[in-house]
């Protein structure tokens, strides 16, 4: 949407009420109630000029006029004034309080909902959207959907005084009402004006929000790779120009609001002072009393103030409307994942079936053509294949993160789509290539939340191979491995992370590369652990070292989205040319790789590595 296309028009004012409606139906209770606060201040505030009206004719001129009063008078007129400021206080206490708690609750609800959303959307669907997008709507969007919810209150009360003081008003003396009353036709005027010049900048503002969120997410998630490419410059350069736009937007909202605050602030004392100037004339003509005066021209003081909540409810309706559609554009999102009713088994390693599988990515070429193969129930399956040829795309097939365009993925038998929801999880676990670690406790990044003993997080650890370093650890479990596991190395993370799959005990373990930063022996160790486990699971592992794909019972090679060869390891270095010339590729450069290291260690030490 182009900058200055948002206007307070009626159809943005008939957005604006729909999405206060919403929250007016999600919490009646809370509403009503802070209604209700708003109407007793907006009586009492009329009550406040009636009694002042009366403490000035029927005891301060009296006593100005006989040069004394009774205590029963100024004791009366005390707890007039003392009764109606109590009950003006109370109901702005109660009118804070609920229009405040409406506010909040409706933020954390829709909060909530987004992110539920994001949880049930594919990973297709997050392809398509940054990261810092989704960070704006479920923060500064959530928050501007819901930000006439605190005024909103104080406008509707501020209604029912209009009334309430007009009627008063006008009974009292029909001249001096309307002098007064044309004050607001000029206060409406010019708050039209003010919403239709501040609307279209504050919806840049709110836009250029969700930008810069962006830009920095992926500053912060790409920080390696601007230092070690040294485009440090180039970077800030970049989030300068979205920080500098986001700026010119603020600095455009507070010219504009310090252009029209100030006038509309003066309308209403210029109202005030006309009351007062025409006022004065009908007093000294006796067609007013000095009580009536002082009535009407403390009304009209007040109610300068609260006109202008309608001001500030209109000039949050804008952004309003904005983040509301972009909010609604995350939950009225489709492409959720369809789930069926049936149960997968509780116990023992579960059969994978991968039948005629294809899958592309949306604006992308095919990745999968015709994929199929079985892992019988206990087996380990080595899945080999050059960059690019599908391994990782298919490895987010197994465990359902995604659904194929055509075929089935079956365990037990059972197509994971029939499966009910939560069932592929329970049953399978994916150990990714990337490896993410919490900003949290050892037992905290293998448990996420479950409550699990420590003997069976220790026992998880063991199969990782990672019960040693764990161990040795300062705080042992209880250890903060810092943001994204920074305090440890990359096979310490990925064993934690192996270690986070295997304490779930599944029955289906997909690795996608995950131990290629640990030693050969200590992969070789992990994979012969899980084999001999008595628990044991169908392995799926994603590998490159001859080592590790010796260990499978079968290996399935992949080639341009196909399986080209199946068999053993010794049978596809017969028979096809393209597995035996990849492995033998990897194994020279592992090999030339660790002779460089060592190398380095011998004639320069640890420093030269460095």
């Amino acid at each position: 949407m182009p900058p200055g296309s948002e206007r307070v028009n009626p159809r943005i004012l008939r957005e604006g009420i729909r999405v206060l409606a919403v929250a007016i139906r999600a919490e009646p209770r809370v509403f009503t109630l802070s209604v209700l606060a708003s109407a007793l201040y907006a009586a009492m505030t009329v009550g406040t000029a009636q009694v002042l009206g009366w403490v000035t004719e029927d005891v301060v001129l009296p006593a100005f006029a006989s040069g004394h009063t009774t205590a029963g008078a100024l004791t009366g007129a005390a707890a007039a004034i003392v009764g109606v400021a109590f009950f003006k206080a109370l109901g702005v206490a109660g009118r804070r309080f609920y229009a405040g708690l409406m506010q909040y609750r409706m933020q954390a609800r829709y909060r909530r909902e987004v992110t539920r959303q994001y949880l049930r959307l594919p990973l297709a669907w997050h392809h398509r959207h940054p990261t810092g997008q989704l960070l704006s709507n479920a923060n500064a969007d959530v928050e501007a959907s819901w930000a006439p919810l605190a005024p909103l209150p104080m406008a509707v009360g501020v209604l029912f005084m209009l009334v309430i003081a007009a009627v008063s008003i006008v009974l009292t003396d029909v001249t001096v009402a309307i002098v007064g009353f044309l004050v607001f036709p000029a206060i409406a005027m010019l708050n039209v004006v003010y919403q239709r010049r501040l609307a279209p900048v504050a919806t840049r503002a709110q836009q250029l929000r969700a930008e810069v969120s962006e830009v920095a997410h992926e500053s912060f998630e790409g920080g390696l790779v601007v230092k070690t490419l040294g485009r440090e410059d180039a970077e800030t350069a970049r989030f300068t120009a979205r920080a500098h736009a986001l700026r010119d937007a603020n600095v455009a909202v507070g010219r504009v609001r310090g252009l029209f605050d100030p006038v509309l602030e003066a309308l209403p004392n210029l109202g005030v002072l006309a009351v007062l100037l025409i006022g004065s004339m009908r007093l000294q003509s006796h067609a007013m009393t000095a009580g009536d005066l002082v009535h009407v021209a403390y009304l009209f003081t007040l109610l300068a103030w609260p006109i202008r909540a309608l001001g500030w409810v209109l000039a949050e309706v804008p952004r309003s409307v904005v983040g509301w559609n972009r909010v609604r554009g995350v939950l009225d999102a489709g492409g959720s994942l369809p789930y069926g009713e049936q149960e997968l088994a509780a116990g023992g390693p579960a059969a994978l079936e991968v039948r005629a599988v294809r899958f592309g990515y949306e604006d992308g070429a095919r990745v999968l053509h015709d994929v199929s193969f079985e892992a019988g129930a206990g087996r380990t399956i080595a899945l080999v294949g050059p960059t690019g040829s599908g391994k990782s795309t298919l490895t987010n097939l197994l465990v359902r993160l995604v659904d194929p365009a055509d075929g089935s993925v079956l365990l037990d038998g059972v197509d994971a789509r029939d499966v009910r929801a939560g069932g592929v999880a329970a049953t399978a676990a994916l150990v990714p290539q990337q490896t993410f670690l919490f900003d949290d406790t050892v037992r905290g990044n293998v448990t996420l939340g479950l409550d699990l003993p420590d003997e069976r997080v220790w026992e998880a650890l063991r199969l990782a191979q990672a019960e040693g370093f764990v161990a040795a650890l300062p705080d042992g479990l209880d250890t903060r491995v810092g943001e994204r596991g920074a305090t440890l190395s990359g096979g310490q993370r990925q064993r934690l992370a192996l270690a986070r799959a295997l304490v779930r005990r599944p029955r289906l373990l997909v690795l996608d590369d995950a131990t290629s930063s640990v030693d050969p022996q200590v992969e070789e160790r992990i994979l012969a652990a899980l084999r001999e486990r008595d628990a044991g699971a169908t392995v799926l592992v994603v590998a490159y070292r001859k080592a590790t794909i010796a260990l499978a019972d079968e290996v399935v090679y992949l080639d341009h989205g196909r399986v080209t060869a199946r068999g053993s390891h010794a049978e596809l270095l017969e028979r096809s040319e393209g597995y035996r010339n990849l492995v033998n590729a990897y194994e020279r450069a592992e090999a030339e790789h660790e002779a460089i290291d060592h190398e380095a260690i011998e004639t320069g030490g640890e420093e030269a590595l460095r």
